[in-house]
């Protein structure tokens, strides 16, 4: 199981895109692709077209829910890391996939490496 990091939501639709064509081959080998409710909420922001919020829903297997269980492991994330106030979101992302048993597809590897210790496994 693959959880796709807000960017990937966005970039996945740039047509001839690195992103495009992983989830492609994702998709064909049978890898199940999720995402956050943070990341959806993030991608809904926009700007995106009601063609484009269907095309990228209709790649998802799932939206995985931000509940207590998710809460507690983000907290848990978060202090982990040093409390900084700008990875509270990606604490939040984070702590979905780890819940969910799923690796992380981000562009952001940068930002999300200091939780591979911690559980977060990388695509």
């Amino acid at each position: 199981m693959i959880s796709l990091d807000t960017n990937y939501l966005i970039l996945g639709l740039v047509p001839g895109g690195e992103e495009g064509r992983r989830l492609i081959r994702w998709m064909q080998s049978g890898e199940i692709l999720v995402t956050a409710t943070t990341c959806w909420y993030e991608f809904l922001c926009g700007p995106v077209t009601p063609a484009q919020i269907e095309t990228v829903r209709a790649c998802l297997h799932q939206i995985l829910p931000f509940e207590e269980a998710q809460a507690v492991v983000a907290a848990r994330l978060f202090n982990a890391v040093g409390r900084k106030r700008s990875l509270r979101v990606d604490c939040m992302i984070a702590a979905c996939a780890v819940v969910a048993g799923a690796r992380l597809a981000t562009n952001n590897s940068t930002d999300f490496r200091i939780f591979a210790d911690h559980k977060l496994e990388l695509v």
